[in-house]
């Protein structure tokens, strides 16, 4: 690399490790440099390629990285990612950027990697800046991208990792002329109605023009931010230790340190929305949501969209919708297991007679869970159960035109056996990504 001395902490040796190879220049440097670095670390290398299908060049591009990795005789897989680009919400830019995490998390879960390197370097990490200084970001969003970061995906937990973020793109361009590496230029990238890249064609070379280490100081100033930015997840923790209850917000404490202390209150609420993983609000947005609060009656609900994701107001307090989708699955039981479960042969012939069926709720259904109690309605069995409303959303499981299995609650205890084959029926929600 043209400044080692720049280089950023790294996964541990003797690991697996991918990079995330688009094959403009960036990822072919970052690649080249983790290769050879191969044999000292001992670190077994997958690149991952992530085929976008905006452009018409890109199954060429998908075949640029395949000899790639086969030039460099390391583990190659791909994934193509289909983008709606009319009458879909959001800008394309934010959605293929999202897809594209999904799918590079995907792929390391299949493979088993911990480890994921990003390319972005120290020109993208300033345009990152500029972005989030005009969208009016805080203290978190100017931040920029952190040389590392955790990312949980179902089961499986991530680290990103960016080494080349302190590395200018003219360090990178004379790395690849010296070492005659060969990359693909994005046609997309040159098209300045894209804010990012109207940025860098026509924002980045003036302030580079008035000050050359403009790169670099914003860099620093993000790297600053970031630690201050730590300091505040810190105060947000201390703060909020009358207000945080697991993932959910205490309204009433926050409001009473929101008259006390507004900018400390919004510091807590901004950190929980982090801990959530959903994006910062506008002012505009943080505003309007403290007028909710302040306005709503003792014991009212309330619901929020923000991020694609539901906030609601329930019991006092702030959470987070689960996602509504899964699938009910029928999970064998051991055959020295003691648990009740329904007769696999009963299910198993009702199968082959169609008469499994899913049904939404209609509001009158009964169902007893318990031995020696009544059939209570669903409406009191949530009720007892503590089930959000926005949990009792998942469709009733029948068997032969009898309620069985309800998301939350139980099985219907009379259908329950101890004895011989039996099956387990679960309601199991699609992994949030």
């Amino acid at each position: 690399m043209a400044s080692l001395r720049k280089s950023q902490p790294s996964p541990k040796l003797g690991k697996r490790i991918a990079v995330a190879l688009s094959g403009g220049l960036d990822s072919v440097v970052l690649l080249d440099t983790v290769c050879k670095a191969q044999a000292k670390n001992q670190n077994q290398i997958y690149a991952f390629h992530i085929h976008h299908g905006l452009q018409k060049p890109a199954d060429d591009w998908l075949i640029f990285c395949e000899k790639l990795a086969k030039q460099y005789k390391i583990h190659f897989d791909f994934r193509l990612l289909h983008l709606a680009t009319e009458g879909a919400k959001g800008n394309v830019e934010a959605r293929a950027r999202a897809g594209r995490y999904e799918a590079l998390a995907d792929l390391c879960e299949e493979y088993g990697i911990e480890d994921l390197l990003l390319a972005h370097h120290q020109n993208d990490q300033a345009e990152t800046v500029l972005l989030q200084l005009l969208r009016g970001a805080g203290v978190a969003g100017l931040s920029g991208m952190p040389h590392s970061r955790t990312l949980d995906f179902n089961n499986h937990s991530i680290t990103l990792w960016r080494p080349l973020l302190n590395q200018s793109r003219q360090e990178l361009e004379a790395y690849a002329k010296q070492h005659k590496l060969k990359w693909i230029e994005d046609p997309s990238n040159q098209n300045t109605k894209y804010r990012r890249n109207a940025i860098r064609k026509k924002i980045i070379p003036a302030l580079e023009n008035i000050q050359p280490e403009a790169l670099a100081n914003m860099a620093r100033s993000a790297e600053l931010l970031s630690e201050a930015q730590i300091l505040l997840n810190r105060l947000a923790q201390q703060d909020g230790k009358s207000i945080f209850d697991q993932a959910r917000l205490k309204v009433l404490p926050l409001l009473a340190l929101a008259n006390d202390d507004l900018p400390a209150a919004n510091n807590v609420l901004r950190y929980w929305l982090q801990t959530q993983q959903l994006a910062m609000p506008s002012q505009d947005r943080l505003q309007s949501w403290w007028r909710d609060l302040a306005k709503v009656k003792p014991g009212a609900n309330l619901e929020w969209l923000h991020d694609e994701k539901k906030i609601y107001l329930w019991r006092g307090a702030l959470q987070v919708a689960g996602t509504e989708e899964g699938r009910w699955i029928l999970k064998p039981l051991p055959s020295n297991s003691k648990q009740l479960g329904l007769s696999a042969d009963w299910v198993q012939e009702a199968q082959q007679n169609n008469q499994i069926s899913l049904r939404e709720r209609q509001g009158s259904e009964k169902m007893q869970i318990k031995p020696r109690t009544p059939r209570k309605t669903l409406k009191n069995l949530y009720q007892e159960a503590d089930i959000p409303p926005w949990e009792r959303q998942a469709p009733l499981l029948y068997i032969n035109d009898e309620l069985i299995a309800v998301a939350g609650i139980g099985l219907s205890y009379p259908h329950l056996t101890s004895s011989g084959r039996r099956v387990l029926p679960e309601w199991v929600q699609n992994p949030v990504k």
